[in-house]
């Protein structure tokens, strides 16, 4: 299951690791939803329609924000059939792309939520260098720092 994980960062450019790669489905709040681990090289794509059918088993929400990685006629199918309204950024795939609608791209900006959850794990609960082996021991390693957020996130929340 631990393997190479490549992807453009934000300014283009080529970045890899070996392991794993958690992937998180959070609220507007930052409270992390669901989880997944799975191998590094696994595409994003492949785990949003299991994380939309956990989430909506836990909670009642409207929208599916996602970025480019997850524009797939599946995905939008799925999320329609659960009662969502898909907001995905359209991959350009070399073609020219409509812009989303204002209302659309004003509910997008709400994907920065998981961005700081991201950036939150790697910087303040440890998932930037894990120093365990094997997926059980990674998965719960990362699942502290998740149960943590999450109670850091609901103490800000109530306060």
């Amino acid at each position: 299951m631990c393997d190479v994980g490549t992807k453009k960062n934000s300014k283009g450019y080529k970045e890899s690791w070996i392991g794993y790669k958690l992937h998180a489905d959070v609220n507007d709040c930052g409270v992390p939803l669901s989880t997944v681990l799975t191998s590094a090289s696994l595409h994003d794509s492949q785990v949003a329609i299991p994380m939309m059918k956990m989430s909506s088993a836990k909670v009642e929400y409207l929208y599916d924000v996602m970025d480019s990685a997850y524009d797939a006629g599946q995905i939008y199918e799925v999320s329609k059939s659960l009662g969502h309204v898909p907001i995905v950024e359209k991959n350009s795939r070399g073609q020219d792309v409509i812009p989303m609608a204002p209302h659309e791209a004003l509910r997008y900006n709400e994907r920065t939520a998981v961005e700081r959850f991201n950036s939150r794990m790697k910087e303040e609960f440890g998932a930037r260098n894990v120093m365990v082996r094997g997926a059980q021991k990674v998965k719960l390693h990362l699942l502290f720092g998740v149960v943590a957020l999450f109670a850091d996130q609901l103490i800000k929340l109530a306060t």
